[in-house]
């Protein structure tokens, strides 16, 4: 079985109370970290990232990205999917052969920029593309940013997620989708749904799941986590 067939198969047959958890590495040494953890796969942060190297969030330049991306996935042995957020402008063939390239088995797309909702049906047509072009060799985890975009309406959201489906997105990731809604999504989506999760305040995993969650990833939390720990540390250094 191929890398990202693995990856594939880790978000099918699982029980409610056990979603697949992909921590999100911004370096490769937090990557081996949670590797040797015991973490099946894990799911890059594009925020986190983009704080390992010095930007803000959406800033970070497409070449910086897939290298920093390329670090990660030589540093450990498990599968790792990318977060590399709209696609940079990227043509659907380009944007598949960079993140093979790298040795990453899935993505993120978003379906918004600077914090407008694109055209659905043009979002499906280029996920339809970039699947078309990677043959079954990456895993395409289709993001609806509806809730974070302002729109409260699940059935928003419902409606994007079935287009993506249809386009042969593996996954869909209504980000910022209130758990109370969660059951809803479960029962009217297709497929495996990926759900954020809060790392300090919030449902568990566990809790995610059984509300319909397939899997559950962090975004940028488990990076500031870290940076606020090593502020810690940093000033208790300076009483010293």
């Amino acid at each position: 079985m191929s890398t990202v067939d693995t990856f594939r198969a880790l978000h099918h047959h699982r029980a409610p109370e056990d979603p697949l958890v992909l921590p999100g590495p911004w370096d490769a040494a937090s990557a081996r970290v949670f590797a040797e953890a015991g973490f099946p796969a894990l799911a890059t942060p594009s925020a986190g990232v983009a704080a390992s190297l010095g930007y803000e969030d959406g800033q970070v330049p497409a070449d910086e990205m897939f290298a920093a991306v390329a670090r990660i996935v030589r540093a450990v042995d498990v599968p790792v999917s990318a977060d590399v957020e709209g696609g940079y402008g990227l043509a659907p063939k380009e944007l598949v052969e960079r993140l093979l390239e790298t040795g990453a088995v899935g993505c993120n797309l978003e379906d918004s920029e600077d914090g407008v909702l694109k055209d659905p049906r043009a979002h499906a047509d280029r996920l339809a593309e970039v699947r078309a072009a990677a043959g079954g060799r990456l895993f395409v985890n289709a993001r609806v940013d509806t809730f974070s975009c302002g729109v409260t309406d699940p059935e928003r959201a419902i409606e994007r997620a079935a287009l993506y489906v249809a386009a042969g997105a593996d996954c869909v990731y209504p980000i910022g989708a209130p758990p109370e809604v969660l059951p809803l999504l479960r029962a009217r989506i297709q497929g495996p749904i990926n759900v954020g999760a809060l790392t300090d305040e919030g449902p568990s995993p566990a809790e995610l799941g059984a509300r319909g969650a397939t899997r559950i990833t962090f975004g940028p939390g488990l990076q500031r986590r870290a940076t606020r720990a090593l502020r810690e540390i940093t000033a208790g250094l300076r009483r010293r």
